[in-house]
C-alpha cells in the first residue's frame, strides 16, 4: 500500500469582503481558491458550504473586515467553524483590513476594548495563525495568543511615489501628532525625505480646529500619510492647510480606503492631486474617482503565504523596514 504524503497540502478560500483581492492573492500564491459558498437566508443568515475536502489541509481564508463589518466578521467566524469541524490542519486567517482597529484601549469610563474581542473570537472558533496588514495599532498583535504576522504596505506605496517620480523636493506630513512614527518610516524610505507635522488644537472660544505647521513645506510637494482614510475630513483638513503654507503639489496616501459616506466626492473636489490607497478594502465602482490610484497588496500577501506555508521566515518581507528600525 502506498505511504500516504502527510505533508498538509495549501488551501485557499475567499469569502465575500474581497473576492478581487482575493484572486489576486491565488494568482501570485499559483493556487486556484478553493470551491466554497457563502449564502444568505432570506432572514440575512449566512450559510458556508465546502465543496471540496479540507481535510489534513493547511487553510488559508482571506477576509477583510469592512464594510458591511458585523457581516462579513459572522462570514469568517462561521467559515472558521465550518473548517474546524471538517478537520484542517490548521486555519489561518488573512484579515487585510481589520475592522474595529480603531477600539484598541479604554479611552473613557465604560468602553468597551472591541478589537480585543475580536481577536478572543477568533481564538475560541480556533484560528491557528493570523495575517494582518497595517493594523491601526500594533499593540493589537498582542490581543493574540497565537502567531500574527504584521505585514505593512508602506514599501508598496513607497515605490509607487519614487517610481512615479514624485519624490523630488518632498516632505512627508503627519496629519496629527499620534502619526509621527507613520510619517518618519516612509519618509525613510523616500530617500530620507524631511517630515511635517499638522498640529491640531481644538479652540474653545471658536469651537472648531486650530491647525499649524511643523516643520517647512514652503515651495514642496507635500504627501500626507495616514493608515486609513475614512471621512477624509483629516486629509482634506490638512491639505487646505499645506495650501495655505505655500505647498506646491499636494498628496495623499493611506493604506486602508474606508471611504465613508460622501468621502470620495470630497476627496476629488481637494487640493490633493492624487489619492493612493490599496485595494485592502474592495473599492465599488460608486466611490472610485479620478483622482484615486490603487496599489495592489495581493503579491505582498501572496508572497507571505507562500512563505508560511513553507515554514519559512518572512523576514524578507520586511527587509526596508528593519533597515529604518536599525537606523
Amino acid at each position: 500500500m502506498a505511504e500516504h504524503n502527510l505533508d498538509p497540502q495549501l488551501k485557499l478560500i475567499a469569502l465575500n469582503a474581497n473576492r478581487p483581492l482575493a484572486e489576486k492573492i491565488a494568482a501570485a500564491t499559483g493556487v486556484s481558491l478553493a470551491k466554497a459558498s457563502v449564502k444568505q437566508f432570506s432572514d440575512g443568515e449566512i450559510q458556508i458550504n465546502l465543496e471540496e475536502s479540507i481535510r489534513g489541509d493547511a487553510v488559508f481564508v482571506i477576509q477583510s473586515i469592512s464594510d458591511p463589518i458585523n457581516q462579513n466578521l459572522m462570514e469568517l467566524m462561521i467559515m472558521v467553524d465550518a473548517l474546524r469541524r471538517a478537520s484542517a490542519k490548521n486555519i489561518n486567517v488573512v484579515i487585510p483590513y481589520y475592522g474595529y482597529s480603531r477600539q484598541d484601549r479604554k479611552a473613557r469610563a465604560r468602553e468597551p476594548i472591541t478589537a480585543k474581542l475580536i481577536a478572543n473570537m477568533l481564538q475560541m472558533a480556533g484560528v491557528t495563525r493570523v495575517v494582518a496588514l497595517d493594523l491601526h495599532a500594533a499593540q493589537i498583535q498582542g490581543f493574540f495568543d497565537i502567531p500574527v504576522d504584521h505585514l505593512q504596505a508602506a514599501p508598496l506605496l513607497a515605490d509607487y511615489f519614487k517610481n512615479s517620480s514624485l519624490t523630488e523636493n518632498l516632505v512627508v506630513v503627519s496629519p496629527d501628532h499620534s502619526s509621527v512614527p507613520r510619517a518618519r518610516q516612509m519618509a525613510t524610505l523616500l530617500n530620507g525625505a524631511p517630515i511635517a507635522i499638522i498640529d491640531r488644537r481644538h479652540s474653545s472660544e471658536t469651537d472648531c480646529e486650530d491647525l499649524n505647521i511643523i516643520g517647512n513645506v514652503q515651495g514642496k510637494k507635500a504627501l500626507v500619510v495616514d493608515d486609513m482614510i475614512d471621512t477624509g475630513e483629516r486629509a482634506i483638513s490638512s491639505a487646505v492647510a499645506l495650501k495655505k503654507a505655500g505647498a506646491t503639489h499636494i498628496y495623499a496616501t493611506g493604506t486602508h480606503a474606508v471611504f465613508s459616506d460622501d468621502s470620495p466626492a470630497k476627496l476629488q473636489a481637494s487640493a490633493f492631486e492624487q489619492v493612493v490607497v490599496t485595494d485592502s478594502i474592495e473599492i465599488p465602482a460608486a466611490k472610485q474617482f479620478e483622482k484615486l490610484h490603487v496599489v495592489s497588496v495581493g503579491p505582498l500577501i501572496g508572497k507571505a503565504i507562500q512563505l508560511i506555508h513553507q515554514h519559512r521566515s518572512v523576514g524578507a518581507l520586511f527587509h526596508p523596514l528593519a533597515q529604518i528600525e536599525k537606523a
